[in-house]
């Protein structure tokens, strides 16, 4: 059974105007990470925040350490008179450009792709799963391709955009689709083969550096993980260990499988991902073998039953299914966006989800 982490983004607003805040977070993120021992992090824009877990063995302790920052979160930004939620998109941006967090690289991005950067108003949640090699983690690559999608629509959470209903479920992937290298990543041969690409890639004028290989899934430089990045940012806890369980059951259930399928399409694998973030867990989403439509409870179904024994193992599965049944009985972020904001304005989505930041 594999060990996993989790990262977390989250955006800081201005409780009054409900833009996202700049210069008045540093104060507060200084003070997070005194007392937070190197898990706190800046993100490109200086109203974001990052948190990682430590490596997490269960569930159980993944949901203390997030819920365990997100109350020390809250209690902060609250007494700046601001908001707290993750969420895969700011709902509402300003005109001018943003200011970014300190640091030589986010200015360098900023200098080569300003007009990325200027609408990189967007998190994520990235999850980590230990892998034994580089070889292992290629062949889990290469079985995550066509499940990437169904994690993305779980994990869809960014339905507005400059004020608006983007009509997206995760308006955050098809933003980030204007990046160089991004999407489905390809299937490859091997861990040399992984290498070889990289290193042609990093060749070109496109790519910064290692850190805009932005494929949904990529092996991380860092640590020995394979780094699921699919999925919006959060509004619950729960939600985030649910998916961060489902990825550390496929990786697992890769690494029991003795031979990976190279038979998916790529454009029909990057349809399904723009399908998940059309749609999330409302609508038909595309089987990635057939290409033809199918609904987000066969998708899910199919799911859960190929990852069964991964986790038994882990002692996962009953929380799995109870979680996957709430969260399409009563929506997943996306949706429960929509439902604040039926009740009022995008002031009700951003209350609901700083409310939900607790949860």
């Amino acid at each position: 059974m594999s060990s996993f982490g989790i990262e977390e983004e989250f955006f800081v607003f201005d409780a009054a105007t409900g833009m996202p805040a700049d210069a008045v977070s540093i104060a507060f993120r200084q003070q997070l990470e005194e007392c937070r021992d190197g898990s706190v992090q800046s993100e490109m824009l200086a109203c974001q925040i990052e948190h990682a877990t430590s490596v997490c063995e269960d569930r159980d302790q993944a949901l203390h350490e997030l819920r365990s920052f997100r109350t020390d979160l809250a209690r902060q930004v609250e007494r700046a008179g601001m908001l707290a939620a993750g969420l895969g998109t700011a709902p509402m941006i300003p005109q001018r450009a943003p200011q970014l967090a300190d640091g030589a690289r986010y200015r360098k991005i900023d200098s080569i792709f300003s007009g990325l950067t200027s609408e990189h108003y967007i998190c994520g949640l990235h999850i980590h799963v230990s892998i034994p090699d580089r070889e292992a983690g290629v062949k889990a690559l290469n079985f995550l391709r066509p499940w990437l999608p169904t994690l993305s629509a779980l994990g869809a959470n960014s339905p507005y955009w400059r004020g608006k209903d983007s009509k997206f479920s995760s308006w955050r992937n098809i933003q980030y689709r204007k990046w160089s290298v991004q999407g489905i990543p390809p299937h490859f041969v091997n861990a040399q083969d992984y290498d070889t690409r990289i290193d042609r890639i990093m060749d070109t004028e496109s790519v910064l550096d290692l850190g805009h290989i932005s494929w949904g899934a990529r092996l991380s430089e860092k640590y020995s993980t394979i780094e699921l990045r699919v999925a919006d940012a959060q509004m619950r806890a729960q939600d985030s260990v649910l998916l961060a369980v489902l990825a550390r059951a496929l990786v697992d259930t890769a690494m029991e499988t003795t031979s990976v399928s190279d038979r998916y399409f790529p454009e029909i694998l990057d349809l399904a991902a723009w399908q998940a973030a059309k749609h999330g867990c409302e609508g038909n989403q595309i089987d990635p073998l057939t290409g033809r439509a199918r609904s987000i409870h066969a998708q899910i179904v199919q799911l859960l039953q190929l990852v069964q024994p991964a986790l038994q193992a882990s002692g996962d599965q009953d929380f799995v299914v109870h979680s996957v049944r709430k969260l399409l009985a009563f929506g997943n972020g996306a949706i429960r966006q929509r439902q604040a904001y039926s009740r009022g304005a995008l002031s009700d989505v951003l209350a609901t989800a700083h409310a939900e930041l607790v949860m």
